[in-house]
């Protein structure tokens, strides 16, 4: 395996670097050691490693006087969003400034004809959603979280809709990002579609702010469905409740959301959210159709439930009864970190082709059991990905080791099945060990070279995706 080696080395800011930010931002520099402690943090297992100064940014043009500042002294820059990050994406591991994007937070323009609407990277998915809410539309990705739209692009972020409204590649325009040079380039046009040059929209999304700094995005926007339905069904096994959304997506039936809770997860939830939930392994579900074909589709969704040994259905049809049984399943990785008191978890994804998804959570599950770890299964069935997480204390290094262990055993598995090492979560530190194996060498020397010749002296991010670049 190719070994990716992050380089120590810190490029902090000289004080003639501090003082120009200072006398262009005053008050929004930030060299506090609370807010540096703030922005490098995320929700990883990893020990924080804060910036030198945070920049509290607040348009497109003082981004590019931030960058292009930082450039001269090739010092790293590195973009926070809402820090809900879970690989360590946001970490300084060379020090440098920190663009905070959170007061660059204006929906700019929704265009109901077109099925779009523009947003400042700031603007978290429920401050679009809120500013949506008489419009008859509504912005599909829902990975959980209230992260930025700035943050979900440079993840590629997914979620609960993905099965039925794709990943955040696929609900993208253009967008406005800023370059290693300081320079604004806008990526496409407002058009659905085009022939023209290279797609510069999808290559920097997923490139966790280590080709260039995001700071608006246009984005695709969906109709309300005529009506929803939302269903919880407990099953005997997590096989079970998991061949129950592979045989409904193989006969055609367009699920809204598909959540898979296994029966740990289940526990959590009802202790932190003081739910009653059966402790068995249990999907969630939603459609969204005309009131006929949801009724089509839930008579279908029965049978197979039936045919797999499912119980009855809990049905909810008013927004307040569906939010009443979603609430739960969006604070499952909150309520999991109270099984264990005073643990961290390391927690990590896969995805895997649908077909193999029942048989690589069995094997999770046995691994799981096998090493008596302490690590709840969930996720979004629907595309084939799933998350553990596992709980340690974190001054426990044989726990610790387990966990990490258990995390490269988990990655095997899944490329073995024709998957992937990260569903959503992203490299970010964690999971750059494993992009050759996934690639080969030669896409991943490729994915070095862009890096190199759109970021020459290795300013953003430094350290993750592809590793260290020599400076």
């Amino acid at each position: 395996m190719d070994a990716v080696v992050i380089s120590p080395a810190r490029r902090s800011p000289s004080a003639d670097l501090l003082a120009l930010l200072q006398r262009r931002f005053e008050e929004r520099l930030s060299t506090s050691q609370a807010v540096l402690l703030q922005h490098g943090t995320d929700e990883s297992a990893y020990a924080p490693q804060p910036p030198d100064a945070v920049v509290f940014v607040q348009s497109t043009d003082e981004v590019a006087f931030v960058v292009r500042a930082c450039a001269r002294e090739r010092v790293p820059v590195i973009g926070f969003g809402v820090g809900s990050s879970v690989e360590g994406h946001l970490l300084a591991v060379q020090g440098g400034v920190c663009i905070d994007f959170s007061r660059m937070n204006r929906v700019l323009a929704i265009r109901g004809g077109d099925l779009t609407a523009t947003v400042e990277a700031g603007v978290t998915r429920g401050q679009l959603n809120a500013a949506l809410a008489d419009s008859g539309f509504f912005f599909s990705v829902d990975p959980g979280a209230d992260a930025s739209i700035g943050g979900m692009v440079a993840t590629a972020a997914s979620g609960t809709n993905t099965v039925r409204y794709g990943t955040m590649r696929d609900n993208l325009v253009n967008l406005t990002v800023v370059t290693a040079d300081g320079e604004v380039v806008r990526t496409a046009t407002q058009a659905r579609k085009s022939s023209a040059g290279y797609n510069l929209t999808q290559l920097y999304c997923g490139s966790e702010g280590t080709l260039g700094l995001i700071t608006e995005a246009t984005v695709r926007l969906h109709p309300h469905p005529e009506a929803h339905a939302a269903a919880v069904v407990h099953f005997p096994s997590v096989r079970a409740a998991v061949d129950v959304v592979i045989e409904a997506i193989q006969l055609g039936v367009p699920l809204a959301r598909a959540e898979m809770l296994d029966a740990l997860t289940i526990r959590a939830v009802n202790a932190h959210s003081r739910t009653t939930l059966a402790e068995q392994p249990t999907l969630f579900l939603e459609f969204g159709a005309s009131k006929a074909q949801i009724d089509e589709q839930a008579e279908l969704v029965r049978e197979i439930v039936a045919g797999h040994g499912g119980g009855a259905f809990q049905w909810a049809l008013r927004q307040e009864e569906r939010s009443r049984l979603w609430t739960p399943r969006h604070h499952a990785y909150f309520a999991c970190l109270q099984l264990r008191a005073g643990c961290r978890s390391l927690t990590t994804d896969a995805c895997v082709p649908l077909s193999a998804l029942a048989q690589c959570i069995d094997e999770t599950q046995a691994d799981i059991a096998e090493h008596g770890l302490l690590a709840p299964v969930f996720g979004h069935v629907g595309d084939g990905n799933f998350h553990c997480l596992v709980l340690v204390d974190p001054d426990d290094a044989a726990q610790n080791a387990a966990a990490e262990a258990f995390s490269h055993r988990l990655v095997q598995r899944a490329l073995r099945h024709g998957g992937t090492s990260t569903g959503e979560h992203g490299v970010g530190l964690h999971k750059m060990q494993y992009l050759v194996e996934e690639h080969g060498a030669q896409a991943v020397g490729l994915m070095r070279a862009i890096k190199r010749a759109l970021d020459p002296h290795d300013i953003f991010n430094p350290g993750k995706v592809v590793g260290h670049a020599a400076v």
